[in-house]
């Protein structure tokens, strides 16, 4: 149950044309504590229980514990979580043997587009695309949870 992910900023659109799927994402937190964040998420008709790890000293591995819900029952969770409920759309874009997530935020983090890619061990190479660029990995900015409490547009 370790996930192991890279993350870039996006610099360009161009990742829209190579995209296979895209869906809306809502999500909150129950705790955003650095140590073990809970995350809550409805993406169409699913839902899911997310618990998070503190992450390794690189940024790139973390503890991730994952259960599906039922919809109505995440949705009536909603009102317990934190402030700051996040809204995005998310892009999958094949690359090679890896799948890039791409999220487009909306609301007050609007504006700011990130990549993640999901590697087997940190050691994974991947091809870049050219519209990935600064890798922003680690840096808990960029981490959701923190963008529910500093939104992008504060920055």
């Amino acid at each position: 149950m370790q996930e192991i992910e890279r993350k870039y900023l996006v610099v360009s659109n161009d990742f829209r044309k190579e995209a296979c799927k895209n869906s809306g994402i809502k999500q909150g937190f129950l705790n955003t504590d650095p140590e073990r964040t809970v995350r809550l998420r409805i993406t169409g008709e699913k839902a899911f229980l997310t618990i998070k790890g503190k992450s390794s000293k690189n940024g790139l591995t973390r503890f991730e514990w994952e259960k599906e819900i039922d919809k109505k029952e995440a949705e009536a969770l909603f009102e317990l979580c934190e402030p700051g409920i996040i809204e995005k759309t998310r892009y999958l874009v094949k690359a090679g043997n890896f799948i890039f997530e791409i999220d487009e935020f909306h609301g007050k983090n609007e504006g700011l587009i990130v990549a993640e890619i999901e590697l087997n061990k940190e050691t994974d190479v991947f091809q870049k695309p050219k519209w990935l660029g600064k890798e922003v990995t680690g840096d808990v900015k960029y981490y959701n949870s923190q963008l529910s409490k500093n939104p992008y547009k504060n920055w």
